[in-house]
């Protein structure tokens, strides 16, 4: 063998042992590559399914939301405090509702011409009922008066406790509307001059449990020539007595009141600060100075 044969020798024993080598390894790729196929075909499975996984959590986090609300429009909300603006007409009490409702929480709405007194009626008027009918079945010494052939039957039952929540619910879901962030709610009101009022006060501070009272008053004198008490020659003597009542509520509710005075507190600001204390808030005058800079009413 001459030296130019060795090239060729081991070019030979080269070719001749990949021929082994090569089929093993291509056996090996494609084993490999079925192996990442099936891998890949497990991974898009279990992407599909964590899809599925996350549009089932979706259906049921909204219908968690949409019961949760149902539930909410059932129940009646124990959490909230309820304030209300005692006063007359033209005596600055919008404005007084604006730096209430500038505290973070509150909602105090405005006037609605005393429409909860129609609900009062309606509560007076089946509790006169549910008594006359408990007085007559003593009277007649009937045990259970929850008989189906008596003409007033199931009105000696009447549930109060559960006829009083029925009540602040149609006012929360009416007029309050207290939203998802509202820790008090109530609203100002002018027309407090009726002769049955302290009546009417006590309802409201059963129907709505810690109701407190804010009695607002102004210099008569001015109130008396103020757009419509200008046109009414007996609104000095009127508003006397107005003011008069609203000054004897205020001591009979005792702590549940607490009395301003708008010339007071639109001279000083600061004068708000016993008000806000009594409230248990925390009082920022530059805040009520800035509500105070906004026109309120008309």
């Amino acid at each position: 063998m001459t030296r130019d044969d060795l090239p060729r020798r081991v070019a030979r024993r080269t070719r001749s042992g990949l021929r082994g080598v090569v089929p093993a390894r291509r056996s090996e790729v494609e084993a490999l590559r079925e192996e990442l196929t099936r891998t890949r075909a497990r991974a898009e499975a279990a992407e599909q399914q964590r899809e599925r996984a996350r549009a089932r959590v979706a259906r049921l986090e909204k219908r968690t939301r949409t019961l949760r609300a149902k539930v909410g429009r059932l129940e009646v909300r124990d959490d909230l405090g309820y304030v209300f603006i005692v006063t007359y007409g033209r005596s600055g009490s919008t404005l007084l509702q604006g730096i209430l409702n500038a505290i973070p929480g509150y909602l105090i709405r405005g006037e609605n011409r005393q429409t909860l007194r129609h609900v009062w009626a309606f509560d007076a008027a089946v509790h006169k009922v549910r008594r006359n009918q408990r007085r007559e079945r003593r009277r007649k010494g009937i045990e259970d008066g929850n008989d189906a052939t008596h003409p007033f039957f199931g009105m000696d039952q009447l549930p109060s406790r559960r006829t009083r929540l029925a009540e602040r619910k149609l006012a929360l879901d009416s007029l309050l509307r207290p939203e998802p962030g509202t820790r008090v709610t109530g609203f100002k009101e002018i027309r407090w001059d009726e002769p049955d009022t302290p009546g009417y006060v006590a309802w409201l501070r059963e129907v709505f449990p810690g109701a407190r009272f804010i009695v607002n008053t102004r210099n008569l004198d001015a109130v008396s020539v103020s757009k419509w008490w200008g046109k009414d020659p007996e609104s000095r003597a009127l508003l006397e007595r107005t003011e008069a009542d609203l000054l004897a509520l205020a001591d009979e509710l005792g702590d549940a009141a607490y009395r301003v005075h708008y010339d007071d507190w639109v001279a000083d600001p600061q004068v708000l600060e016993g008000l806000f204390r009594w409230l248990g808030e925390d009082f920022d005058v530059d805040a009520v100075r800035s509500t105070m800079a906004r026109p309120h009413s008309y």
